[in-house]
C-alpha cells in the first residue's frame, strides 16, 4: 500500500551560511540542489554542521544575511516552520505519551482540520505501511524502540510533507534493531517517494539510504555524489578516511607507479611527482604468490572475522596495510606475501589532510 505524498518538492538551498551571536559559525555558505522525491544523506562527525542546515531547511534557523531556501524554486527563507508543510522525525521522536498511537500519527491532520473519517484512513495506510498493526490503541510507554521510530515516522508522512526531514533518527537504539530498520526506512522511503533529507554520522546509514550524500567538514560541504562515488572516488584524505576503511598512502609516483618500500604499484593516468598521496580500500587488495607479485610485505596479524579475514601488512608501505582476505585462506602470522592492486582501485586524492 502506498501513500500519494505528490513526490515532494525540489530544494534549493543556496549560499546559506550560519554564525551565531557569540560569532561561532557552524555552517560556511552553502549551495545545494535536492531533486524532487530524492533522498539525500547529510553526512559527517558531529559538529561539522550537518544539522545546522538540516534546521534551515525546516526553517528552526534563518541563515545568515544572503541566504535563502527555496521550495519548487519559491523563496521560503521567511516562512515559519508550520507553514513550510515539511515532516520531522528527530532522535528522540518526540511523540506525545498522553496520546495512543492512532492519536500520535493523525495529530498533525487533526490541527490541520481534516475530517475525522479522511484522519482514520489516512492513519490506518500508514499502520500497514509501517508494520505497526495491532497497536493503534497503545500508549507510547507500552512500544519497544523500534515500534517508536515507526510511529515517529507515520506521524511525520501522514501530513503528506512537501519534504521529510530525519535527524538521527535511529541513533537512539541498539545496534542489532538498527540495522534491521536501516531496511525497513529504506523501503518506506522509496515506496512514499517523498523528497527526504536525513542526517547522520553512520556511514553504513548514509550508504544503504541515500541517493546521494553530502559529506561535511567544519562546517562546510566536503563532497557531494552518489554512495559509490563518495566510497570509491574520495576527493579528499577526510572523506577518504571517514567514509570505509581506507589505506592512505604517501610516496613518490615515478613512470606511472607509486614507489613503495615494499615494491610498487602501477597509477593510473599519474604523472611523475615527487610526493603523492593515495588511496587504497582494503577489500581491493589481493593476496598473490611473492614472486608474482611487484609489492610484498609481511603478514604482522591476522583476524578472523567471521566472513573474512582482516590481515596487517608491513614493509609493503611506510605505515601497515590492513588488507580484507576471503576466509578460507591459508595464512599466518610472519609469512612473506605478494599484494595486487588493479590500478584503477588506487585513488590519488587531492590533498593532504
Amino acid at each position: 500500500m502506498t501513500i500519494d505524498t505528490g513526490h515532494g518538492v525540489s530544494v534549493r538551498i543556496e549560499t546559506c551560511g550560519k554564525t551565531f551571536a557569540d560569532g561561532s559559525r557552524a555552517l560556511q555558505p552553502a549551495t545545494l540542489d535536492i531533486a524532487r522525491g530524492e533522498t539525500l544523506v547529510l553526512l559527517g562527525p558531529s559538529g561539522c554542521g550537518k544539522t545546522t542546515m538540516l534546521r534551515i531547511i525546516a526553517g528552526l534557523e534563518q541563515p545568515d544575511r544572503g541566504g535563502r531556501v527555496l521550495f519548487d524554486g519559491a523563496d521560503v527563507t521567511s516562512v515559519p516552520i508550520e507553514k513550510r508543510n515539511v515532516g520531522m522525525v528527530f532522535q528522540s521522536y518526540a511523540l506525545f505519551p498522553n496520546m495512543t498511537v492512532a492519536e500520535n500519527i493523525g495529530y498533525g491532520l487533526k490541527i490541520r482540520g481534516v475530517a475525522r473519517r479522511e484522519r482514520d484512513i489516512r492513519v490506518a495506510e500508514l499502520v500497514a505501511l509501517t508494520n505497526i498493526a495491532g497497536l493503534e490503541h497503545r500508549r507510547i510507554d507500552q512500544l519497544s524502540g523500534g515500534q517508536r521510530q515507526r510511529v515517529a515516522l507515520a506521524r511525520a508522512v501522514a501530513i503528506r510533507p512537501a519534504v521529510l526531514l530525519l535527524d538521527e533518527p535511529l541513533t537512539a537504539l541498539d545496534a542489532a534493531l538498527r540495522d534491521r530498520l536501516r531496511g525497513e526506512l529504506d523501503r518506506l522511503l522509496r515506496s512514499l517517494g517523498i523528497t527526504t533529507i536525513y542526517v547522520t554520522h553512520d556511514q553504513a546509514e548514509a550508504m544503504a539510504l541515500g541517493d546521494r550524500i553530502v559529506v561535511m567538514s567544519k562546517g562546510e560541504i566536503a563532497q557531494v555524489g552518489a554512495p559509490r562515488e563518495i566510497y570509491f572516488r574520495p576527493v579528499s584524505r577526510f572523506v577518504a578516511e571517514f567514509v570505509g576503511a581506507a589505506n592512505i598512502l604517501e610516496a613518490e609516483i615515478a613512470q606511472g607507479r607509486l614507489r613503495l618500500p615494499g615494491g610498487s604499484l602501477a597509477v593510473i593516468g599519474a604523472e611523475s611527482q615527487p610526493r603523492a598521496v593515495a588511496m587504497i580500500r582494503p577489500e581491493t587488495i589481493s593476496v598473490v604468490p611473492p614472486d608474482r607479485a611487484m609489492l610484498r610485505g609481511r603478514v604482522d596479524s591476522v583476524s578472523f572475522i567471521g566472513d573474512r579475514l582482516r590481515l596487517a601488512i608491513v614493509g609493503a608501505a611506510e605505515k601497515a596495510l590492513t588488507i580484507e582476505a576471503p576466509n578460507n585462506l591459508e595464512i599466518r602470522a610472519g609469512d612473506t606475501v605478494g599484494l595486487a592492486v588493479a590500478p584503477e582501485a588506487i585513488r590519488l586524492l587531492q590533498d593532504a589532510m
